[in-house]
């Protein structure tokens, strides 16, 4: 069994591991923001589907990272494309 400060120490690790891939995402939502400004809906799935694809197929995009994704974009878009995001998001879980 692990004494206090030890168990202690890991949570304060995993904690500051969540707190980073948050603000990486958060980072990650804007640049793709800043990236897409002015471009059409369709231009800005196909990008998404590319590059969360590209992230599944590496290995390296999970289910709470688009979770994490949708949150940062949704209090960007009105109801409608809320709704769509939420469809995109579950597409790409399946992929």
């Amino acid at each position: 069994m692990q004494d206090f400060n030890s168990y202690s120490e890991q949570e304060k690790r995993a904690q500051k591991k969540a707190e980073q891939a948050a603000a990486e995402s958060d980072a990650l939502a804007k640049q793709l923001a800043a990236a897409l400004a002015g471009k059409g809906e369709a231009d800005i799935l196909r990008a998404i589907y590319k590059e969360a694809e590209r992230g599944r197929k590496a290995g390296t995009l999970t289910d709470e990272e688009l979770d994490r994704f949708a949150a940062a974009i949704a209090p960007l878009l009105d109801a409608a494309k809320r709704k769509k995001l939420e469809q995109v998001i579950k597409k790409l879980k399946s992929v």
